[in-house]
């Protein structure tokens, strides 16, 4: 990674859900790691999981950068990519008019991500992937000492 990119990968999930949940993150520039989970005991769900790992991530960058971002929620890819600016146009509808779902999430991830120079990438969860793999276990970490395991 000597072209000075940061990589992310994320993950957050449920159990069951809706139910408690955690979220995970890998940071990597060059050789520095930085490993970022957190959960929440009250129900939540896997998608705001999902994009509260991105948040996150991109928050505790400290400067403009140019990122690569690995999710394996096709939600927060596609949301991210492509449905975000035309719910900003319609007020944070949908197509259908109906109000977006988990729209504080989404508003911020848009004000993290307008930060940085961000490409987005789906990666297929549990299929080997090491940092993905890495996300996943700190999410379930988040969960669990969010429940007091």
């Amino acid at each position: 990674m000597s072209d000075g990119r940061v990589v992310i990968h994320t993950d957050g999930g449920c159990t069951p859900n809706p139910g408690p949940g955690g979220w995970g993150a890998v940071v990597r520039y060059g050789e520095h790691v930085l490993e970022l989970y957190g959960g929440e005991s009250d129900e939540t769900t896997n998608n705001r999981m999902e994009l509260t790992a991105p948040i996150m991530a991109l928050e505790t960058l400290n400067r403009a950068c140019e990122v690569e971002l690995h999710t394996d929620s096709t939600y927060v890819r596609n949301g991210i990519t492509q449905w975000v600016n035309g719910w900003k146009k319609n007020g944070w509808k949908t197509s259908a008019k109906q109000p977006v779902k988990n729209v504080d999430l989404w508003q911020r991830l848009d004000a993290a991500c307008a930060r940085h120079q961000v490409e987005w990438f789906w990666v297929k969860g549990h299929a080997g992937v090491p940092d993905n793999e890495l996300a996943d276990q700190l999410a379930t970490r988040g969960m669990a000492e969010a429940i007091g395991r």
